[in-house]
């Protein structure tokens, strides 16, 4: 029998990614770059996961995309929601998950999964950056730190410093307070760190948060985040090395059930 190839696409705000799975359940290409809907990323990240493997898109037997540019894709087979996509990956990465956490660039979401791994009920913040990737590209820009080293200047921060502001504008004119302070950048950081966590904990209160408990998107990468949100939830919570796959790798699965339907 032939391999049945699929391939999911996740076009974020501020990233695009891309799985091809193989027969639905190996993943034989991956891509992600670092730019979203409305640049290049796109069609870079679909170069990518083709050429990586030796594939064309005729190549494959169902494509499916997903995420906030979504509709920029015209020539897949399918379009879905990246709620239903994100819930079909983590389903697959952890087979026990309940509750999922998801925090990309412009937006944090937080799922319930019934026990086959489908999307039951979500809340989702879209209308303000606070507890977002954004949040943090913000931050770390104002202290001049690299957004991938906040993590590791969190785990140096000696005393608490709470950034109160849940505004973007506002929790920036407060960092540079306390830069003005002369309060230790690793302080600070944690307290940002804090302060995302305070936010999106709020949203998984209100959806009810059963375990086991994961979280995906870009910002799963910061473990000064997740550290942050463990100690806001008193639970423990799972991250995946392919945690910004998620969405992508959801796509290319649910690509998988509709080609063999």
């Amino acid at each position: 029998m032939d391999k049945v190839l699929t391939l999911g696409i996740d076009v974020g705000s501020t990233a695009s990614k891309c799985v091809i799975l193989q027969d639905g359940n190996k993943i034989v290409s991956k891509s992600l770059i670092h730019v979203g809907a409305g640049t290049s990323g796109p069609s870079r990240a679909i170069k990518e996961v083709l050429d990586n493997c030796g594939f064309s898109k005729e190549d494959m037997d169902y494509s499916l995309a997903t995420g906030y540019g979504r509709n920029s894709i015209d020539w897949v087979d399918y379009q879905m929601s990246e709620l239903t996509c994100h819930a079909k990956g983590a389903y697959f990465l952890f087979p026990n998950v309940h509750t999922v956490i998801d925090i990309g660039g412009q937006d944090a979401k937080v799922l319930g999964i019934d026990e086959r791994g489908y999307l039951k009920n979500f809340v989702m913040n879209d209308k303000c950056a606070a507890g977002t990737g954004r949040f943090l590209d913000v931050m770390a820009r104002v202290l001049e730190v690299d957004i991938n080293d906040l993590e590791r200047y969190s785990e140096m921060s000696t005393k608490t410093v709470n950034i109160s502001s849940t505004c973007t504008v506002f929790a920036e004119s407060e960092v540079i307070s306390q830069l003005a302070q002369s309060t230790d950048r690793c302080d600070i950081i944690r307290g940002i760190h804090r302060s995302v966590a305070g936010r999106v904990a709020g949203l998984a209160k209100r959806i009810g948060i059963q375990d086991a408990l994961v979280m995906t998107g870009g910002v799963a990468q910061n473990k000064g985040v997740v550290k942050a949100l463990e100690e806001e939830l008193g639970r423990e919570i799972f991250t995946s090395p392919l945690a910004q796959y998620t969405g992508a790798l959801g796509a290319a699965l649910i690509a998988y059930e509709k080609c063999k339907k």
